[in-house]
């Protein structure tokens, strides 16, 4: 294989992977925990973006199960960030499976 060759095609790939982690900023997974009570948004870049809370969930004597509700709904939503990340940059990478590049 022509090396030029394969360097340039590592180059256009890095260049689409670039392309997609800088779109993928721009989407957004939406999770939810307790019915509905507790709702988190988070970017394609694995931040929080936005977190509601039902003052219906507030209870001052169980700050417990509105910590529960939060942990759950934030780790939902990064486990579907990272799903969504490993699919998209499955379409760049063609599903080769790259150690270290996301």
């Amino acid at each position: 294989m022509n090396m030029n060759k394969l360097m340039k095609q590592a180059q256009q790939m890095q260049a689409k992977m670039n392309k997609m982690q800088e779109e993928l900023e721009d989407k957004t997974i939406e999770t939810t925990a307790g019915g509905g009570a507790i709702k988190v948004v988070v970017n394609g870049k694995q931040q929080l973006v936005d977190l509601q809370i039902d003052p219906d969930a507030v209870d001052p004597d169980d700050v417990e199960m509105l910590e529960d509700l939060i942990l759950a709904a934030v780790n939902e939503g990064m486990r579907k960030v990272q799903d969504m990340v490993n699919e998209e940059m499955g379409k760049v990478t063609g599903g080769m499976n790259i150690p270290g590049m996301f």
